[in-house]
């Protein structure tokens, strides 16, 4: 007969990687303006045979798991030191249909708000959701019918809207988690995960090989299922100590203190205003780029740990709100408006400014559209906040090949099975903003002409690191052969340049006088409920 092991609970305080985990970081928030953030550090677990986690406490503790009883009646809880968790097919008596009528796709969560809004102003109500590329669904509960879903597909195809799709799946098994205790294995949907400490230490293999290998996360665990037949394992956490793991994988190990500062602030006040990006998965953020990068309490250090601590509960707000608080690695010496790259609501705080540390008072941006003022600003590499980073400015060439690769392979992943072509013959920036950023891109083929927008432009090309660029055609003997994008900054521009922080830190600025630079009329507040909810 199978046994479970037998475990002896210990000590409230444990040390690891060079951290500290006090009482005040165990699992509770301990104010209203240090609540609770729901992260899920493992998105979409189960989705390959492969996937296994492994969950232990460190020495000295025990983790409580608490999970339905096989009937579903009750809870049951049960202690041990360490858990495998696994997924396991069920063969089902009758296969289930998983079907989603897919309104658009997007590369980013902010224009997938916009697609959002528009749908709903059409009747059509929504909900947002991340199976790759970020996506709008007719809201589930209300088109849970298969009849209402293809109503509502043929009328939309009807009137033009071709990208909407029907995600059909016939699934004749069902995935269940599986988590093994001691010689025990127990098939569940969902388990919650404690620790004695406070700590608990995740391992993840995917594809057979660990990705990630002993993470400390404070606070606890959830795994539960989501909107995609898979899992979600979710870290329940305080603000404050999921600042902590946010803020030097961030901005780095060697910014200078005023720049750590204003990283933090960020941080906090950006987590706080994307809490709805995963409510179609019952979580609240994610822990990588596609909001901000969280690795728990693994490598931690004494500078952001202290400029997490010094700027605690400070977020950043505009009419008493925490503001979009978004943030990129580099501008390429002038930042974009928030509708440079995004369509909505504009942000009147996230307004283009020149990246200059000496720019003149009544100059806060510039216009460069056109492409002599363009050309001469890509042209300049001195007195720029970025001064030293390679990704200030860079050039990047694609072939006509590789250029219709990428094309096709956007077109495909955006849900256009209607546009087809052969060749690319000509591409043309047909729209430009003030700050430089390509608006619009017309790229002219074999089969007529397609339009590319704003932040699209990065997945349907390559070469590019942003949006602010120009194009040369390149020739081999009078034949067009590819496109050399020359440009500057890396990722979006919107709001503060992380590696720009580095310079006006280092120039002896404080971190509000840094955010004051990158946010128009915004105010440093003492963080309150009203601020967010």
């Amino acid at each position: 007969m199978l046994k479970t092991l037998g475990i002896i609970r210990q000590t409230v305080i444990v040390t690891l990687c060079s951290f500290t985990l006090t009482a005040g970081e165990l699992v509770q928030a301990q104010s209203e303006s240090d609540p609770i953030l729901k992260i899920g550090i493992v998105q979409r677990f189960g989705e390959r045979p492969q996937d296994r986690l492994t969950i232990k406490a460190p020495s000295g503790s025990t983790l409580t798991l608490s999970f339905p009883s096989a009937d579903g009646k009750s809870t049951q809880t049960i202690k041990s030191d360490r858990l495998v968790i696994e997924v396991a097919s069920q063969q089902l008596t009758q296969p289930i249909l998983d079907e989603k009528l897919v309104l658009s796709n997007h590369r980013s969560f902010e224009n997938a708000t916009a697609s959002a809004f528009h749908w709903n102003q059409k009747g059509l109500q929504t909900e947002i959701a991340q199976p790759r590329r970020w996506q709008v669904w007719a809201k589930r509960d209300l088109y849970d019918s298969m009849l209402l879903r293809y109503l509502a597909f043929y009328t939309l195809r009807s009137q033009g809207n071709f990208t909407v799709q029907l995600d059909r799946r016939i699934l004749p098994q069902k995935e269940i988690a599986s988590f093994i205790v001691g010689d025990f294995r127990y098939n569940r949907d969902r388990i919650d995960i404690s620790s004695s400490s406070g700590l608990v230490e995740v391992s993840y293999q995917k594809e057979n090989k660990a990705e990630i290998s002993n993470r400390p996360y404070a606070g606890t665990l959830r795994l539960q299922p989501n909107a995609h037949q898979s899992f979600t394992l979710i870290n329940n956490v305080p603000l404050e100590t999921y600042v902590r793991g946010v803020v030097p994988h961030e901005i780095g190990y060697n910014a200078p203190y005023a720049a750590v500062q204003a990283q933090a602030i960020l941080a906090r006040t950006y987590a706080l205003a994307s809490l709805q990006r995963f409510k179609a998965d019952d979580y609240q953020l994610c822990a990588d780029t596609q909001c901000q990068v969280y690795r728990g309490l693994e490598n931690t250090t004494e500078v952001a740990d202290r400029a997490v601590a010094d700027t605690r509960s400070l977020v950043l707000t505009y009419n008493n709100r925490v503001i979009d608080a978004l943030y990129s690695s580099t501008t390429g010496g002038i930042t974009a408006n928030y509708n440079d790259l995004w369509d909505g609501t504009a942000r009147p705080y996230l307004q283009s400014v020149l990246d200059l540390p000496n720019r003149p008072e009544n100059q806060r941006s510039a216009d460069i559209s056109d492409d002599k003022n363009l050309k001469a600003f890509l042209d300049r590499q001195e007195g720029f906040n970025e001064v030293g980073w390679r990704t200030l400015r860079w050039s990047k060439s694609g072939s006509l090949e590789e250029l219709q690769i990428s094309l096709k392979k956007f077109l495909r992943f955006s849900g256009d099975n209607i546009t087809t072509f052969n060749v690319i013959k000509q591409l043309r920036v047909s729209k430009r903003s003030p700050s430089g950023r390509v608006l619009e891109m017309e790229v002219t083929t074999d089969n007529g002409k397609i339009t590319v927008k704003k932040d699209e432009i990065i997945d349907a090309f390559d070469p590019p690191d942003s949006t602010f660029f120009r194009l040369e055609p390149i020739y081999q003997n009078n034949v067009l052969t590819g496109y050399r994008f020359i440009g500057g900054g890396l990722g979006h521009g919107v709001g503060m340049s992380q590696t720009g922080s580095y310079n006006l830190a280092r120039l002896g600025w404080s971190s509000d006088r840094i955010l004051n630079f990158y946010y128009t009329n915004t105010q440093l507040q003492k963080l309150r409920p009203e601020h967010y909810q």
